[in-house]
């Protein structure tokens, strides 16, 4: 059976991402993203997923950890974000004065706190935040989290979808130890990549000149300081298109000689909510 890591609780939105994925694997929870990582390393048959960034409030932060480990990423997922107002079973909308859960699931429900003049608590993750007040005896706190949540933890959904923006994604990344990409075909890839480039003047932009004469599209290009310093950049990089893809080829090899470090991180179909979001 095929073994999936997650960061957080069951019943946080990395759990339901995992079952949308492969809801026959063995979901297994991690304390930490750094702990999700090393499981990955020292176990090269087990997959993570990793929740990468969000449609409204950006990156999740997790980009050190892909430039130390450098595991394989096989696919992307998006998956619909979906904020409840969980409460003790018969707990009533005017009683709920406080409420818990992650910082990211907080801001997403900023307008719905506001109207309701909650007092918030930040917590680790929502499926926590569930789970505590799933043991208090206090109707008046509630948390923010997945419809999962309320399942697990035996809660009433107060109110559903209270996210202040409907069509909230979340791009997860499924990674793993071991090296493996799909046949090119006629279908829409992404290759992801990092690079750090040599030392000189102007070095990005005479970096970025092969990709704009091959007619190749970057979606990602996001620097992230060298650690213990502010003066050297690797970049993470997402590009439309297939490794194999003569004009990727292209690029990339434009893109190298400009280049202290190259590492390719993967090549995987596009998910196709993709077409979608534009």
């Amino acid at each position: 059976m095929a073994k999936i890591y997650f960061q957080g609780t069951f019943g946080a939105y990395s759990h339901l991402a995992a079952l949308s994925v492969d809801p026959d694997a063995e979901i297994l929870p991690c304390k930490t993203f750094d702990e999700c990582f090393n499981k990955a390393s020292s176990e090269p048959e087990c997959t993570i997923i990793i929740p990468e960034s969000n449609r409204i409030t950006g990156n999740i932060g997790i980009e050190y950890l892909i430039f130390k480990h450098r595991l394989n990423i096989y696919k992307e997922h998006f998956q619909k974000i979906e904020h409840n107002l969980l409460g003790k079973p018969g707990a009533k909308l005017e009683n709920i004065k406080e409420v818990y859960s992650h910082a990211q699931g907080l801001s997403q429900c900023s307008k719905f706190i506001k109207e309701n003049n909650f007092i918030e608590h930040i917590r680790a993750d929502t499926a926590g935040s569930a789970e505590m007040i799933s043991k208090t005896k206090d109707v008046k706190q509630a948390a923010i989290a997945s419809s999962l949540s309320a399942q697990i933890y035996g809660l009433e959904i107060v109110k559903k979808n209270i996210e202040n923006e409907s069509g909230n994604l979340t791009r997860f990344l499924v990674m793993g130890k071991n090296i493996s990409q799909p046949e090119f075909e006629g279908k829409k890839y992404i290759t992801s990549f990092l690079f750090k480039l040599k030392s000189k003047p102007a070095a990005l932009y005479q970096s970025l000149g092969g990709f704009a004469i091959n007619g190749v599209n970057l979606t990602k290009l996001q620097s992230y300081p060298e650690k213990n310093t502010f003066d050297s950049f690797f970049f993470l990089c997402d590009l439309d298109g297939h490794i194999e893809d003569p004009k990727v080829q292209k690029s990339l090899e434009e893109l190298g000689l400009h280049c202290e470090d190259f590492h390719v991180l993967g090549v995987f179909e596009a998910d196709k909510l993709r077409d979608k979001k534009k």
